[in-house]
């Protein structure tokens, strides 16, 4: 588990294949004590978790001098998706995009410009900021609807 860095890195030393975690991990010192434990090579930082951008740069500029690589754990909608494209645009040291979405249906819907996509690869958006505007009407026609939001966290940080 992430929770144990130091387990962790015992998995890593058995095998061959490349460990990933991160995407329940919040702070720059929790992936520094994976990094230092050699517990992963594949950090999933979730950017809604970390802090945003500016921290995901933190951890990845550490993950780069350990040779690790960043695939960004999957996004909670367009604009964290978003935010995901131009964050793994900006890192040397990118692997992949984790997602479950296709960015069709809703998720095209409530963007004014869906984000456009050829031959598998993401086209970075040139517009100021994110490269997105959202479509309101769209939002307000579909609110959320649900009880719970999956906010479940440890009460403190891994120490």
């Amino acid at each position: 588990p992430p929770e144990k860095p130091e387990d962790m890195a015992l998995v890593a030393r058995a095998t061959s294949i490349p460990v990933a975690t991160g995407e329940r991990l919040t702070t720059k010192y929790e992936f520094a004590r994976v990094l230092e434990c050699r517990a992963a090579s594949i950090l999933q930082m979730a950017l809604g978790r970390v802090g945003g951008i500016m921290e995901a740069k933190k951890i990845a500029a550490m993950a780069e001098s350990y040779y690790a690589q960043i695939a960004p754990h999957l996004y909670a909608g367009p604009v964290e998706g978003a935010a995901n494209i131009h964050f793994a645009a900006s890192l040397p040291n990118f692997l992949i995009l984790e997602s479950i979405e296709t960015w069709g249906g809703f998720h095209s819907q409530i963007l004014k410009k869906p984000m456009g996509w050829q031959e598998g690869y993401v086209i970075l958006p040139t517009e100021p900021g994110l490269g997105i505007e959202l479509n309101e009407e769209v939002a307000l026609a579909n609110p959320y609807t649900g009880t719970k939001l999956h906010l479940e966290m440890t009460n403190h940080p891994v120490r």
